[in-house]
């Protein structure tokens, strides 16, 4: 059996069986989604993090390239109670540390019971526990990365849907699930995907008729760029937002968002509109969440787990946001119609333009 060692804040290091080698470290976070892994694993959201499944068994329907999220894997390690070949197969092809035979119960109560942690992993024929604990001891110097959406975005506008007789989206990329593009596409929107760093001029060269800001890793108040955009185009163009984006969203109007003690992380939250009383199911990934809206904002959805804003609407402009995944990748499909009202949005402004003069 391949050694394999995980070093935890605090000290405690866990021994379990090498699945693909190498070292890595990041910040130890848990799932407790039962399917979905391949879109879990490619989900850019999960950038600079170590991924825990709590389900026991990931891989036993294989991997397809078809409902992978981005073109690579995004964690910097993952942990289970047991990867099956094929998964261990690709994660090792992606130079991703993959450990299983852990007591992942054990693993998921310390990070419910210390939050979120840094963890350092080494996996190899040769690696010892100090191995494990010297990666911990790098990661515990590095401070939180300020940049990180430039991992996650594209380097350059890329325009999917060219020939779509709808809305044009301009869709801030700040590690954009490839289902939020496919959701907007299959509503013939033409979707311009535009780099976490874009500029005002980027934006207006499109003329979008929705500025929609991505889901994606890290700290909301790091996409300074982003809120820029935000607060430059919010008056005129209607705004949306996924995860992340709703964050952003409420960072430049006025709100404040916190870092959570372990985020939402599964496809079993349940979420309750406040106007219709209605419960839905949400696939969700996030560490942050809008402490306060703020006064231009106002909060349609609550979790009814903690009570932590859900849905967030504009009071004075076209503004819909949603804390989790509408996309449904990797499911459920309960809350798909969130991009038929983005887009609605999108119809009400085109109906209410002001005709340019003959």
């Amino acid at each position: 059996m391949t050694p394999a060692y995980v070093a935890l804040e605090g000290g405690h290091v866990i021994e379990g069986r090498g699945r693909a080698p190498g070292t890595a470290r990041g910040e130890l976070v848990f799932t407790t989604a039962y399917t979905g892994y391949e879109e879990s694993l490619t989900d850019p959201s999960y950038e600079e993090q170590v991924l825990t499944f709590s389900y026991p068994l990931i891989g036993n329907y294989g991997v397809r390239e078809e409902r992978f999220e981005d073109d690579r894997v995004h964690p910097r390690a993952a942990l289970a109670k047991e990867f099956t070949e094929d998964v261990a197969e690709w994660l090792e092809s992606e130079g991703v540390p993959a450990v299983d035979h852990l007591d992942t119960r054990e693993v998921v109560t310390d990070i419910r019971d210390g939050g979120a942690m840094k963890c350092g992993i080494a996996v190899g024929e040769d690696v010892t526990e100090e191995d494990a604990l010297a990666e911990l001891e790098q990661c515990k110097g590095m401070s939180e990365h300020t940049d990180i959406g430039a991992q996650v975005s594209v380097d350059e506008t890329v325009v999917h849907g060219e020939d779509n007789d709808g809305a044009d989206v301009a869709l801030i990329d700040c590690g954009a699930k490839g289902s939020i593009v496919d959701s907007l596409l299959a509503r013939e929107a033409t979707v311009h995907v535009l780099p976490y760093d874009a500029s005002a001029e980027d934006v207006a060269e499109i003329d979008p008729d929705v500025l929609f800001v991505s889901n994606g890793p890290g700290d909301p108040a790091n996409y300074e760029q982003a809120i820029s955009l935000v607060q430059e185009f919010v008056e005129d163009t209607p705004v949306a937002g996924i995860c992340l984006g709703q964050q952003i969203v409420a960072e430049a109007l006025g709100g404040t968002t916190e870092k959570m003690d372990f985020g939402h992380r599964g496809v079993n939250q349940p979420v309750i509109d406040l106007e219709s009383g209605q419960v839905v199911m949400t696939t969700q990934n996030h560490g942050y969440t809008v402490d306060e809206p703020g006064d231009h904002l106002e909060v349609t959805q609550i979790n009814v787990n903690d009570d932590t804003p859900e849905g967030l609407d504009g009071v004075e402009h076209d503004i819909i946001t949603r804390q989790y995944h509408p996309e449904a990748n990797p499911g459920p499909e309960d809350t798909l119609d969130f991009f038929d009202d983005v887009l609605a949005m999108a119809d009400s402004r085109a109906s209410t333009a002001v005709p340019a003069d003959d």
